[in-house]
């Protein structure tokens, strides 16, 4: 087992556990008095049917900090069998975020006191009835200071989740949207290039400064058969050196 591995899998028995009960109180601010030092954000809980460890593996490889916590909470939830609701959990508070200035201030705040924010995540995702194994796992990201790479964080899980069940996800930039029957014929094409059991999720982008054509990106892979990528090419080829004594 790798060392990334055994990480996540350290992570992800953390996140398991379920924490002490919250106090309530507001969102708190720096200035805030401490609470007192958390020395165990959990403790062993059942959620259902869990699938053997033995069996659980991330679909593909994740790097860094970001990676290892999205394959720790990959891990847990896929364990307690409660991925869908695990990552509709994520979803809902990233959006909350993008509307909540103050919300994006606490995640980003390290002069928050530690058990601070430790009690001000199991207070708010408690109260909207989010499920042990998020809670656990904002709690984990508050205790170590991660929250403000919540939103990294997410993209890493989300592409788990998508190669876990077979989506693909398909970038395809365009000077104007695509007519319905060009996108379906799109589609059709790409199933063939992303493989056999997979699921074209296309994301379409407008951007007139490519001139014309298309510019497919997804997973690490990019074709650009964009008009302006064809005009630059042919303008490197009109600037190239001519060896007048091969004519």
């Amino acid at each position: 087992m790798t060392m990334m591995m055994r990480r996540a899998l350290a992570l992800s028995r953390m996140l398991s556990t379920s924490g002490a009960r919250a106090v309530r109180f507001p969102l708190p601010s720096p200035s805030f008095a401490p609470i007192s030092p958390v020395r165990q954000v959990a403790r062993n809980y059942a959620t259902g049917q869990h699938v053997k460890e033995a069996d659980i593996q991330v679909p593909i490889p994740m790097f860094g900090v970001e990676g290892n916590y999205a394959s720790a909470l990959y891990l847990a939830a896929v364990r307690a069998n409660m991925l869908d609701k695990v990552e509709s959990e994520l979803k809902s508070i990233m959006e909350s975020a993008k509307s909540s200035p103050a919300f994006q201030n606490f995640m980003k705040d390290l002069s928050v006191p530690r058990d601070v924010r430790v009690k001000a995540v199991q207070d708010i995702f408690g109260e909207a009835g989010f499920s042990d194994i998020t809670k656990n796992f904002l709690a984990v990201a508050a205790e170590h200071g991660r929250l403000r790479q919540l939103e990294k964080i997410m993209d890493k899980f989300l592409s788990l989740t998508m190669a876990y069940r077979g989506e693909v996800n398909v970038v395809v930039t365009t000077v104007i949207p695509l007519p319905a029957q060009e996108e379906k014929e799109l589609k059709e094409v790409l199933k063939n290039i992303v493989g056999a059991g997979k699921t074209v999720l296309l994301e379409q982008k407008i951007n007139p400064r490519i001139l014309g054509g298309l510019v497919i990106e997804f997973e690490d892979k990019l074709l650009d058969i964009s008009i302006r990528t064809r005009l630059k090419r042919m303008e490197n080829i009109l600037y190239e050196p001519v060896d007048l004594q091969s004519i």
